[in-house]
């Protein structure tokens, strides 16, 4: 039906409406909403159809008995997800990276032991080249305990661990076949902050590999600071460099780095607020610009931040908050990498652990952890704002989203 027949569809449903008066008044602004929206349908699928689905690589808090690592399809014209495929066979797989081949996926395991042998554990799989699905390689230790996060380097050949119980780093090689070696290196973070319950000692939360691929930074909730370290490629090592301070009583908990390499941004747990960094991508420094809330001015109830990402185009920025179960949208002055609030969104459930952007920045996807559900938001990439798509999976305890494009 063309843009006319439209039209006189709805003249005739106010005929109808005058000669039966004020019961149909509903009905009938309900459908001329209807008839009007359907145009916008049809275009934002015919522009939509033309991207190429992702799968999306979701960890989870699972026994090594039951599945933990779940492949979904994101249908890039709706938002909708597709259960493809799912592994088990490591405990808590909750934090997962990618190499940036796409030949492998790699997923901490939050432990204390790997067998015998004591640390949490990182685990290696491969990606079949045609389903996405996981097949397990084999399973190193982070040496210290109770890891929470992995970074793979820019070059494929190391994965890095941030252990969140020990309050300590590890950098392990990665060969050729996909599989993991041995620590090379473990640094242990000392030191503690003003919180007595959560900052007693160190407790690396995160640890992110610069673009450049010369620097990891790992910021530690129990100290602080954001610890930074120069990766030795040769042999597999992390040189301390000088850390950066976060406010007493803080928390950071991850980073995430601005697609101009000028910046980056530090979400607070403890706090509910973003620290903004100028960043020196050759020294390797962090300058503060910058704090800002996470939460509504007056909000008053328990609440603790979680993930942190930068939109592809460098816009914008979105923050998760567990407690106030949102996310809060930010857009980014492109003259001095500051923050101004946007929006905050309720995110659909409780708990909103982790999310995630597509690498084209058209879909945030978040999952709720203690509602066991991921919401799928579409993202205005002129204003940052998020609409609900209305589609939603249904996955355990879902931390952890990783993108890569359909085979």
């Amino acid at each position: 039906m063309g843009l006319a027949g439209f039209m006189g569809l709805g003249l005739s449903l106010m005929k109808f409406q005058r000669c039966f008066g004020e019961t149909m008044r509903f009905v009938t602004n309900a459908l001329l909403s209807m008839l009007l929206f359907l145009p916008s349908i049809a275009f934002t699928t015919q522009r939509s159809t033309n991207m190429s689905d992702y799968l999306v690589y979701i960890g989870t808090y699972s026994s090594g008995d039951e599945d933990g690592i779940y492949v979904y399809r994101l249908d890039m014209a709706t938002g909708a997800l597709a259960y493809q495929s799912s592994i088990g066979g490591i405990d808590n797989p909750s934090f997962l990276d990618i190499a940036p081949n796409r030949r492998f996926l790699y997923a901490i395991g939050e432990t204390s032991a790997v067998g015998d042998r004591p640390g949490g554990a990182i685990a290696a799989f491969a990606i079949d080249q045609q389903s996405g699905a996981l097949t397990h390689i084999n399973t190193e230790s982070t040496v210290g305990p109770g890891p929470c996060h992995i970074s793979i380097d820019r070059a494929g050949k190391y994965a890095l661990a941030a252990n969140y119980g020990g309050g300590s780093v590890a950098i392990l090689p990665i060969r050729e076949d996909g599989s993991l070696g041995a620590a090379t290196d473990f640094v242990q973070h000392e030191g503690s902050s003003v919180n007595p319950r959560r900052q007693e000692g160190p407790h690396a939360h995160s640890i992110m590999v610069a673009p450049n691929n010369k620097h990891a930074f790992a910021p530690d909730l129990g100290i602080d600071k954001v610890l930074i370290y120069a990766i030795d490629h040769t042999d597999g090592k992390l040189v301390a460099q000088t850390p950066a301070e976060i406010a007493p009583g803080s928390g950071p908990r991850h980073l995430a780095f601005h697609p101009n390499g000028q910046q980056a941004y530090v979400i607070n747990e403890l706090s509910n607020t973003i620290t903004a960094f100028d960043y020196d991508a050759d020294a390797g420094t962090l300058t503060t610009i910058q704090t800002i809330s996470t939460l509504p001015n007056g909000y008053a109830e328990v609440s603790h931040t979680a993930d942190i990402h930068v939109h592809p185009n460098g816009r914008f920025l979105y923050g998760s908050n567990r407690g106030h179960d949102s996310i809060a949208v930010y857009a980014i002055g492109q003259d001095n990498g500051q923050l101004a609030l946007v929006e905050i969104v309720p995110t659909g459930g409780a708990n909103p652990r982790n999310f995630g952007l597509d690498p084209t920045g058209t879909y945030l996807v978040v999952g709720n952890h203690s509602t066991d559900d991921i919401f799928t938001f579409r993202v205005d990439p002129e204003t940052g704002k998020l609409t609900p798509t209305g589609h939603k999976a249904e996955v355990p305890s879902p931390v952890c989203h990783k993108f890569i494009p359909v085979f």
